[in-house]
């Protein structure tokens, strides 16, 4: 759940908690993450919080978008730099 009141803007928070998911394997490589949708209904905040948060992810490496699939967690000996 997303702590409005906290110092940490809530799509950090997001990233945090999906981060702390890969990393603890209840989202494997290769595995897609929750969809857009479904992360919305969960976390209760707008698309475009969700975006941001993803983009934390995929900026360090975790995550990648797969055309018209949905976003992967990326296998650890993957390359995604461009």
């Amino acid at each position: 759940m997303i702590d409005r009141d906290a110092p940490i803007p809530p799509y950090r928070q997001i990233a945090n908690a999906l981060r702390q998911r890969i990393k603890a394997g209840k989202i494997p490589p290769g595995r897609r993450i929750p969809s857009l949708v479904e992360l919305e209904a969960e976390f209760g905040v707008a698309r475009d919080t969700l975006r941001k948060a993803v983009q934390v992810l995929k900026d360090e490496g975790l995550v990648e978008t797969v055309q018209g699939m949905g976003i992967y967690v990326v296998k650890p000996d993957e390359d995604v730099s461009p």
